[in-house]
């Protein structure tokens, strides 16, 4: 049960975590500008700040659980549910959970890739806050979106860290309400 008496912080500075954010040049290849978040959770005010900017939108709407998308959704998942006292859901890549599990596949640039929660994680009519840091292409996301509604569970919304607007990921998120900390 979500917690609404949960006091909220006040919404942090773009400034703030943007600082702590470095960009690394020809990651992993050459060509590719990567967002590199280790600064920013190594500090604690800055990381603290992403965490509140996170949930503080979401703060009245009921959330029953935050879904964390692999990997580093589940950095910013597990904080954010903490501060919406709410339980904390990892969706994984396929066969990485030990219990039976429902599945979503979606579509890579050559292939396509499966997430995965647990079959008894999301409760029919439960409040799912989905959490990832960057937002790119949107196909996990919009995978993301459709497990949780597979699993009966209602998203009330989809919170990102970075949105890198360039490759148009919230075109295929269009039916939930999308919150980014950062647009680049």
């Amino acid at each position: 049960m979500p917690d609404d008496t949960a006091t909220a912080a006040p919404v942090p500075s773009p400034e703030l975590i943007r600082a702590h954010i470095r960009d690394i040049p020809d990651f992993p290849k050459p060509g590719v500008l990567f967002k590199d978040i280790t600064p920013l959770l190594n500090h604690r005010e800055a990381f603290a700040a992403a965490v509140e900017g996170l949930a503080a939108p979401f703060r009245a709407a009921g959330v029953d659980h935050v879904v964390g998308l692999e990997a580093r959704g589940f950095i910013f998942g597990a904080p954010v549910a903490m501060a919406l006292g709410s339980g904390f859901v990892p969706a994984r890549k396929a066969g990485k959970l030990p219990s039976r599990t429902i599945g979503q596949a979606y579509d890579l640039e050559y292939g396509t890739a499966t997430v995965e929660i647990h079959a008894d994680a999301v409760s029919p009519g439960s409040r799912v806050l989905i959490v990832d840091d960057v937002l790119a292409t949107g196909g996990t996301g919009r995978a993301a979106v459709d497990l949780v509604r597979k699993a009966g569970g209602t998203v009330v919304g989809f919170s990102v860290l970075m949105e890198l607007s360039a490759l148009r990921g919230r075109d295929r998120v269009p039916d939930v309400e999308l919150h980014t900390l950062l647009t680049v």
